[in-house]
């Protein structure tokens, strides 16, 4: 009998314990979504998992983003907005490659030599690797003198190949990381 007595005990302040625990957290998500605290436990989870799926998505945007560079190679090169307007030729690219000393130099010159005018550049570096991504337009000048060219140019192709030159330039013999070029024409 005392055995029982004391098993009934011992269940009902486990289980205390737990309740407490249970109105701890619910506590805690209240004051994280700033409910009224007599919000009741089926419409504090509803707001949780709307709160869930807003974080959710954020995240995923935040990823499709990325703006770090990564371990392999990746050049992207997309028709810019101020292209899309139809004002002049501009894209938006990024170029992610192993760090070096001369690349910011070559890439200016090769910008230069497209008769590219960088409008916005970000550049970002981590463990020896390194992303430009950079939105250009065609000079003044060079879009009133190519008025032909409007066809060739308007996917980037010209650009995206100048970039992939760029960085098999950089690659040294016995380099083994995977090259990737990634094309996102929204044609």
């Amino acid at each position: 009998m005392d055995r029982a007595l004391a098993a009934s005990r011992n269940h009902r302040e486990a289980e205390r314990r737990r309740r407490e625990r249970i109105k701890s957290h619910l506590d805690r998500l209240r004051s994280i979504l700033a409910c009224d605290p007599k919000t009741d436990k089926a419409s504090l989870l509803a707001k949780v998992v709307e709160r869930m799926k807003d974080l959710k998505q954020r995240t995923e945007e935040i990823a499709d983003t990325q703006f770090f560079p990564t371990e392999t190679d990746e050049i992207v090169v997309l028709p810019s907005s101020a292209a899309i307007s139809g004002q002049r030729s501009a894209f938006e690219a990024s170029l992610c490659c192993e760090d070096r000393s001369d690349l910011l130099p070559e890439l200016i010159e090769t910008l230069r030599s497209l008769h590219l005018k960088t409008l916005r550049a970000e550049i970002a570096t981590l463990g020896g690797r390194v992303r430009n991504v950079l939105i250009l337009a065609k000079d003044e000048e060079a879009y009133e003198d190519a008025d032909d060219d409007d066809d060739d140019d308007s996917g980037g192709a010209f650009l995206r190949d100048a970039l992939k030159a760029l960085v098999d330039r950089s690659l040294p013999a016995e380099r083994c990381k995977r090259r990737r070029l990634v094309d996102r024409n929204p044609s």
